[in-house]
């Protein structure tokens, strides 16, 4: 057993499908059992319907022998209906205290691998290429608190995946699916929209969770590219170029970025490259789309 990592694995035949919890009253009775409460602090809110559980099945494009990696498992309910589906299932979770719940939940499981870690902690390609060959999925009910930089991390190992399925709050949703132009548009839209094409498989209401959370959520699947939308000499510098437009929202792009210290461009080079690009200094970040956005990185590249 590697301490670091707390890894279990259950061993042989499934013998009983433990009832996972699939309402408030059989979720609460399962963490009161082991002396829990849903810790507001980790985003825990936990999948509690069988009907909305068979629709993320559904859309995960689960076949036998699917190499899943499942994000926050929780009480195990989503886990369960993977594993049913023929599905090879390395699940992570944060909370230390859920352990005991999931061993239980998952006995008699074959292809179930238990990990107690942070996963923003983990190096995720040396991580998934230790467990299986091939392409992954990979799957998770996201706390909103954390959504970005764990989209973040899946996408910087995007060439493992062959998509992702997640349950996002509903606004984070708009976000990732916004066009140039609107609120919601921003740097987190054009990570998403560079790497992957995106479908809203569907809303989900709040009442599906317990406890119940303040908002609803959408289930949406980011399909990876086999190209980037645009083409870019250097994704480095292309993204450094999004994160400084959208830095100061409210700033030209001539002076948003000749004040990031990530390009270290004074005005005159800005405008210069800009001019190059043929794009109007005066414009803000918010209004580019992505091409746009990668004509400024290729016209910028060794200058």
């Amino acid at each position: 057993m590697k301490n670091e990592e707390q890894k279990a694995e259950s061993e042989g035949s499934r013998q009983e499908n433990f009832p996972a919890a699939s309402s408030p009253l059989s979720a609460k009775k399962l963490l009161t059992e082991y002396g829990l409460r849903p810790k507001k602090r980790l985003g825990q809110n936990f999948l509690i319907d069988r009907n909305i559980l068979s629709r993320i099945i559904e859309a995960a494009d689960i076949t036998p022998g699917s190499n899943v990696l499942e994000i926050g498992p929780g009480l195990g309910v989503l886990t369960q209906g993977l594993l049913d589906s023929g599905a090879r299932v390395v699940c992570v979770e944060a909370d230390p205290h859920l352990r005991p719940v999931l061993e239980k939940v998952l006995a008699g499981y074959e292809r179930v691998e238990i990990i107690i870690k942070d996963f923003l902690e983990i190096d995720l390609p040396t991580f998934l290429r230790d467990r299986a060959d091939g392409k992954w999925i990979a799957v998770g009910n996201l706390p909103y608190y954390i959504t970005s930089p764990i989209i973040t991390k899946l996408l910087d190992s995007r060439t493992m995946f062959s998509h992702i399925l997640l349950m996002v709050q509903r606004e984070v949703a708009e976000r990732l699916k916004s066009a140039p132009g609107s609120e919601d548009y921003g740097a987190l839209t054009v990570l998403v929209q560079f790497y992957c094409d995106i479908v809203s498989v569907m809303r989900v209401s709040r009442n599906v969770f317990y406890p119940v959370p303040e908002v609803d959520s959408e289930l949406v699947k980011l399909i990876v590219r086999e190209r980037p939308r645009a083409e870019v000499s250097d994704e480095s510098l292309f993204f450094r170029i999004v994160r400084a437009a959208f830095g100061k929202r409210r700033k030209t792009l001539e002076n948003a970025l000749s004040s990031s210290p990530d390009l270290g461009w004074d005005k005159e080079k800005a405008r210069r490259i800009l001019e190059r690009a043929e794009i109007d200094p005066a414009r803000r970040g918010e209004t580019l789309s992505i091409e746009e956005f990668a004509r400024i990185a290729n016209n910028a590249t060794g200058q």
